[in-house]
């Protein structure tokens, strides 16, 4: 009979990052995430390419604002799914959504300035 060895594998943790505000960065990082404040997007687009050539396993929080720009990587790893996740975090603070719409400014009409916060018609 053979006997079984457990060498065992090098598995390496998953990584968590943060990718955003500055102002989020420091509850992230108490957390255990690593944290990268107030990237650029070439900045981002570097640091996914960097997980997805090194075949890393990640969890990436990403501020909404960011999921908005044209990251090149964000959008793939986006569609491909797998072993980097890329969530957003929607904005924490607490005031009401900005509507910049045509309907918009006519709801507000309707239903005076207290219902919603109109911009300027597009």
């Amino acid at each position: 009979m053979s006997a079984v060895t457990t060498d065992a594998v090098q598995v390496r943790p998953t990584r968590m990052l943060f990718l955003g505000e500055n102002s989020l960065a420091d509850g992230f990082r108490l957390i255990g995430f690593e944290t990268i404040p107030d990237p650029d997007a070439a900045q981002v687009n570097r640091i996914l390419r960097d997980l997805s050539r090194s075949r890393e396993s990640a969890f990436v929080v990403v501020d909404d604002a960011i999921m908005d720009w044209d990251v090149p990587m964000l959008a793939e790893l986006r569609r491909e799914g797998g072993r980097i996740i890329v969530i957003s975090l929607p904005p924490l603070a607490i005031r009401p959504p900005r509507l910049t719409s045509d309907v918009a400014a006519r709801l507000q009409r309707l239903f005076g300035a207290g219902t919603l916060s109109a911009g300027e018609p597009s």
